[in-house]
């Protein structure tokens, strides 16, 4: 599959492949995920050109394996996975891990199963529904993880409830405003999560305001979080109402 792939593309893979030592198996199947969005006019995203793709979605997502806790998790929670992203790059590159890909919406569901199908990965689940609802989870997840999902209050709430004691929420943010980091902080305090560490990271060339929040559990959720679906949206815990 990797052949199939513009010299350029195969050259940038090979070099992310060996800067995270991922191996020859790894290489194979983020090409076959690259081919697939290629070939998928319907794929639910709008960067499927390879050239791009390694860039904005693999490298991005690999770049979450710079945080220690998440290339140590034995299962990972990925939400609002969308078209697979960082889930299925993940689960590429940590065999070892069981991943969760859970998202709301039936095609992308359909999508990622086929593509994970296709990349031989059977240490990837899709799951199909919400994070508030999704009670296997609960206290279950070593790591979870969300690009590009929402506000850092609303990513808190739906992680939180899933964290064991100790595991970490990774959160793919650009830069946000002061406003939203302070109400992530509240968010944190109330749900039984560390403080965030804000970790500058670029990816790629031109990707120069992109972060990865780490915020780790700490301490027990209290029991009426997560609120009901849509809740957490509408409703998000903010600094200035103390929750």
């Amino acid at each position: 599959m990797t052949e199939q792939l513009p010299k350029r593309v195969r050259a940038r893979l090979a070099a992310l492949v060996a800067q995270y030592e991922l191996g020859p198996a790894a290489e194979e199947r983020l090409s076959i995920f690259l081919a697939e969005l290629a070939e998928d006019e319907h794929a639910p995203t709008t960067v499927r050109d390879p050239s791009a793709a390694v860039d904005v979605h693999v490298a991005d997502a690999l770049a979450g394996l710079e945080i220690e806790q998440l290339r140590a998790a034995g299962r990972i929670a990925d939400l609002g996975a969308g078209a697979g992203v960082p889930g299925l790059i993940l689960a590429a590159a940590l065999p070892n891990a069981r991943v969760a890909l859970l998202e709301s919406v039936g095609r992308k569901c359909a999508f990622m199963d086929r593509v994970a199908a296709a990349m031989g990965l059977d240490n990837a689940e899709v799951v199909p529904g919400r994070a508030e609802t999704w009670a296997d989870g609960l206290g279950a997840c070593d790591a979870v993880t969300a690009r590009a999902l929402a506000p850092l209050p609303v990513l808190a709430e739906y992680a939180a409830p899933l964290l064991r004691l100790g595991g970490a929420l990774v959160a793919w943010k650009g830069t946000p405003d002061a406003a939203e980091d302070a109400d992530g902080e509240a968010a944190a305090r109330i749900l039984g999560l560390s403080s965030a560490d804000r970790r500058a990271v670029t990816p790629y060339d031109g990707a120069d305001r992109h972060s990865l929040y780490l915020y780790l559990k700490v301490g027990s959720t209290p029991n009426q979080y997560p609120r009901r679906p849509g809740i957490a949206r509408k409703r998000p815990l903010r600094a200035s109402s103390g929750g």
